[in-house]
């Protein structure tokens, strides 16, 4: 009961990373939104149409796509000087750095994906994945790469990059083979860029099609005795309906609607631009609900069906490698520790810093949980001062993968960004989602840069508290309060509805920390009050639609940022920049052990961190709704389909 007792106090601290990591409160998740997977491009006839919409047509939106550094890459031949330093450099390459020349570079993507750049984790690295398309492209030993694509568990932010670099990576010149095992959406989004692609004739085929779906647990709360008594500022701020409402709010179901019809109509126009086919002949396909390896190639949407082994023989043939020997392949564990000075493609005079801030957001570090889990606002703050009144740096980039979570903690590193911008320049690249505290951080920046599909906006706040009166009356718990101050039981009294006065007191603190964020945001992006609160409202957008309102400056990834960046630092634009990595994650023993531990060990801190959290927290939260993203044929194979956004 005691454990019930803690949580039941205030639920507006609770982050759903903790309730899915225990067993204990495992019932919550279904709370969560659930998305199926989903893919985008927009035009500009859709971004013209969302700011008509919106009322925004020539005032605030500032949306000028030409205006910004497209950060293109530009594949560049050596010269006679670089190739020697090069063939140098590789002569006196540590041990580890070294392998057969002539060897293809085997890439497995599979599962989670992180935005760290973190050396000894069970998540595939996002920076690490993308610098290794960028070295393979001028290493003379890499000859190709070998691309198996498995079931992915990360957003489609990611997932662009990643599709990016592909592309980036064929200007080399150089081959790049896919095989997809399952193919569902994502999977087929990053093989379709791919020069050739192939599946195993057992493969998983499920390109069925994308939905949203919402559960609720009001019903069942309310037959239970619990009541979620929830302060939220912004009609589509539906953070809480799960635990109050019985079904969809119109708002809701509108913000989805619009978010869905924009992401398959997108999906649709970038695999028929890739594979030259009419978007009303993919679309016939997928309503077909063809789950046959045999009908993908017949459609020309892969390009034939083998096993692996039979694509290495394919390999080893292009190659003009006899049977009798094996393929040369390097992996992607070892090929990520080969040093971009290895391969020249570091050591340049300009340095342009990189911070990467990537989950839920906390004003101090949690007792039981690793660093790379959250973003802690002690810690980066101490992080933005060091870089501030350092010379060493001409630019920095932050790129934010961040649902949100504390309001304070959100609006204490705005401050700290907001006075770095005005010492150098400041670029935020906004990964899979930065919406609610996320996109606090990113309004500080001088322009923002999103991916197509990020999800972000979402201005607006929200808290509440648990009522068990009736739960407790039916099991005969009783609990007494003897309290000096009006509003001293405020965030206590868990055992009682809140009266009249101290609902008042609490709608009034949401709304004034609502204001707050509003406001700056109507400051920070030049923009009107009443035209920021349009586009606020707890209201999710995509990178599209936020461009086209005024939210984003710019539609790409970490290299147009970097691009602006060096625009707006007086970088000659051709000229080449050091990318400085200052969030590397620790590799000490310690931090190796945590990241190594068994799921039982991450559910117990789970345990303890929430308890803490619950009795000491008294937050507000600038936090974005839990979403699951699940794809549609990965819950009949795979438990790896779903992956949490927080």
């Amino acid at each position: 009961m005691s454990k019930l007792l803690l949580y039941s106090r205030r639920f507006s601290s609770l982050s759903h990373d903790q309730l899915l990591l225990t067993p204990k409160f495992r019932p919550f998740t279904l709370n969560i939104l659930h998305f199926r997977t989903f893919s985008a491009d927009v035009n500009g006839e859709t971004k013209a149409e969302t700011a008509r919409s919106m009322g925004y047509e020539g005032e605030g939106t500032g949306y000028n796509d030409s205006k910004y550094p497209s950060g293109e890459f530009v594949f560049k031949q050596r010269s006679a000087r670089e190739e020697f330093l090069l063939k140098t450099r590789l002569f006196f390459a540590l041990p580890w750095e070294r392998f057969e020349k002539g060897s293809v570079l085997k890439m497995i993507l599979r599962g989670e994906i992180s935005d760290q750049l973190k050396s000894f984790s069970r998540a595939l690295s996002l920076p690490q994945i993308c610098q290794n398309f960028e070295k393979a492209a001028y290493d003379p030993r890499v000859v190709g790469i070998y691309l198996h694509i498995d079931t992915l568990n990360c957003g489609w932010g990611k997932l662009e990059e990643i599709r990016r670099h592909i592309l980036n990576f064929k200007k080399s010149g150089k081959f790049i083979t896919g095989y997809v095992p399952a193919c569902g959406v994502k999977e087929y989004y990053i093989g379709c860029a791919c020069d050739e692609l192939y599946a195993p004739p057992s493969a998983y085929v499920g390109l069925y099609g994308l939905l949203v779906q919402a559960s609720f647990l009001g019903g069942v709360l309310e037959k239970v005795g619990i009541e979620a008594q929830v302060e939220r500022i912004g009609k589509y701020k539906t953070l809480g309906d799960q635990l109050t409402r019985k079904s969809m709010s119109d708002e809701n179901r509108e913000m989805l609607t619009a978010l869905l019809d924009n992401m398959y109509s997108n999906w649709l126009d970038k695999i028929s631009l890739a594979k030259g086919k009419k978007k009303e002949d993919i679309e016939n396909f997928i309503n077909e609900g063809v789950y046959q390896v045999e009908r993908m190639k017949e459609e020309g949407l892969i390009t034939d069906i083998k096993y692996d082994d039979e694509v290495m023989c394919l390999l080893r043939k292009r190659l003009g490698i006899p049977n009798t020997k094996r393929l040369p392949t390097v992996g992607y564990r070892k090929y990520s520790s080969v040093r971009r000075w290895t391969l020249g493609l570091t050591g340049y005079e300009d340095q342009i810093a990189i911070i990467r801030a990537s989950g839920s957001i906390s004003r101090t570090q949690g007792r039981f949980r690793t660093p790379s889990s959250r973003i802690i606002a002690e810690q980066f703050i101490e992080k933005i001062r060091s870089i501030r009144v350092s010379k060493k740096y001409k630019a920095v980039v932050i790129r934010i993968d961040s649902p949100g979570g504390d309001a304070l903690a959100s609006d204490l590193m705005w401050r700290e960004i907001k006075l770095l911008a005005a010492t150098k320049p400041v670029i935020a690249s906004l990964s899979d989602v930065a919406a609610s505290g996320g996109y606090y951080m990113a309004m500080a920046a001088d322009a923002i840069v999103a991916e197509h599909l990020t999800l972000t906006g979402s201005i607006g706040v929200v808290t509440g508290k648990i009522n068990l009166g009736k739960l407790y009356e039916h099991i005969g718990f009783n609990k007494e309060i003897i309290s000096r101050g009006r509003y001293a039981e405020l965030a206590a009294a868990e055992h009682r509805p809140l009266r009249a006065d101290e609902a008042e007191l609490f709608a009034k603190r949401a709304q004034d920390m609502y204001k707050h964020f509003r406001d700056k945001a109507a400051f920070s992006r030049s923009m009107s009050v009443d035209k920021m609160e349009q586009a606020a409202q707890g209201r999710v957008w995509t990178g599209h639609d936020a461009a086209s309102l005024g939210l984003v400056d710019a539609i790409g990834g970490l290299a147009r940022a970097v691009a602006i960046a060096k625009q707006k630092a007086n970088i000659p634009l051709e000229k080449q920049v050091t990318l400085v990595e200052l969030s590397r994650m620790s590799s000490s023993p310690l931090e190796i052990l945590r990241d190594m531990g068994n799921t039982f060990v991450e559910a117990d801190e789970a345990v303890k961190d929430l308890i803490h959290e619950t009795t000491s927290s008294d937050a507000i939260q600038a936090r974005m709704d839990g979403i699951l993203f699940e794809k549609l044929e990965g819950a009949t194979y795979t438990n790896s389909a779903l992956a949490l956004f927080f």
